[in-house]
């Protein structure tokens, strides 16, 4: 998770929210991706969805079983689909997103039935730390 809030530092200093991802196989750091929203004038730069395509670009595969993912926000409901589509194992992430968060906030994803995978969840590492950051940006956005 420490590498996942260094992606949402560059984010921050990058002046896009301030969101990290990171994709680890087999203990292994296998792509690092933050928020490219404003930059790329495009909704759908979360950095999950940036990390998820440098993952499978370096496992030349889409399937990203075996596949831990860190991020510091909780998924909303894209990047929670490009999740489980891509099949990666865990979702660990360090604050709740009351707005937009789809694994626990305001979709329990595993309440819906019928999905093809259900990756396991983990919650609260760094929750202060990741917390913290998207305060401040927005404090300074105000």
């Amino acid at each position: 998770m420490k590498l996942a809030y260094k992606e949402a530092e560059k984010a921050f200093m990058e002046d896009e929210v301030p969101v990290g991802c990171v994709i680890v196989k087999d203990g292994k750091v296998i792509a690092k991706a933050h928020n490219k929203k404003e930059k790329k004038n495009s909704a759908i730069f979360h950095a999950e969805i940036e990390c998820i395509n440098k993952a499978t670009k370096k496992l030349n595969n889409w399937n990203l079983k075996g596949c831990d993912m860190y991020v510091t926000l909780e998924p909303c409901m894209m990047c929670t689909g490009a999740a489980v589509n891509s099949r990666i194992d865990r979702i660990i992430f360090g604050c709740r997103d009351p707005k937009g968060g789809a694994l626990v906030s305001n979709v329990e994803f595993k309440k819906i039935s019928g999905l093809n995978h259900y990756p396991e969840i983990e919650e609260g590492v760094l929750s202060d730390q990741c917390s913290e950051i998207l305060k401040e940006f927005f404090r300074r956005k105000r």
